[in-house]
Parts: C-alpha cells; structure tokens; sequence
C-alpha cells in the first residue's frame, strides 16, 4: 500500500499534497457544514430541497476551495478569473455535476435499502463529498492550476 502511495504521489512536490490534505479536510468540514445547513433549511419548505440545498453550496463551497488551493496549496499568482472559472469546470465536471444524478439515487437508495428518511439527504451528501476530494485533487493540479 505504502508503495503504491509513493508510486501515485512521486511527480507531485514535497509538501504539496500534504498541505492539499488540510485544504481538503478544511473544505470538506466547511463544504459539508455549508451542504447541512442549506437542507436543514430548505428540506421543510420545498420537495427535494437537498437539490436546491447541493447548487447554492456547490458555489459557495468551490470558491472557498479556490482561495485555499491558490494561495496555500499550488501557490499561484495572478489569474484569478481565469483560474476561478477552471476550478468550476474541474469540480463541475468531478463532483457537481454527476452529484445531480448520483445524489438523488443514493437519496433514494438511502430510503429505501436502509430506512433513513429525513437523514438520507445528509448521508448521501457526506458520501459524495469524500469521492470528490480525491476526484478533484489531479484536475486541480493538472488543470486548474498547473501553470506549464
């Protein structure tokens, strides 16, 4: 395992995917907290709300991710548009996007299979944010940041 790690990880410079870790654990707790809080929200007044929940916070939460890969992780300057609308695409096309139609299966999934109701959304939600951390480290870093 340790191998395959450092296989993986050789073309990457020291310290970065480290420090793309704490980015990553800050951006997951506060992406998440962010996800909750619009379903809490917006679950009792509109059917499906963890939809509408999921496009607010994706925007929100992609930009607050952007400051942090920016400035301490791949530590660019300039660009900022440029590099703010390739980090969109980068977890648009990773996490966003296919969580339009993975969210609501495993939503559903959640319901059904495991009897969860009211914290299906919450759960669902949880799961695809772990994926799209490891997702998005390689578009980041090859695409939205990669300055050659």
């Amino acid at each position: 395992m340790i191998e395959w790690f450092k296989r993986v990880t050789r073309h990457i410079p020291p310290g970065q995917f480290g420090r793309y870790l704490l980015v990553g654990v800050w951006n997951t707790l506060f992406g998440y907290s962010v996800f909750a809080l619009f379903v809490y929200l917006l679950e009792p007044r509109m059917s499906h709300g963890y939809m509408a929940a999921q496009v607010i916070s994706s925007v929100i939460n992609i930009s607050i991710a952007y400051f942090g890969y920016k400035f301490f992780v791949f530590k660019t300057t300039g660009n900022y548009l440029k590099e703010w609308l390739k980090c969109l695409a980068v977890y648009g096309t990773s996490s966003t996007l296919p969580g339009f139609v993975v969210l609501p299966m495993l939503v559903g999934l959640l319901h059904v299979g495991f009897h969860l109701h009211h914290k299906a959304p919450y759960i669902a939600g949880a799961i695809l944010t772990v994926v799209g951390v490891f997702v998005s480290f390689f578009g980041n870093r090859r695409f939205t940041f990669n300055s050659g």
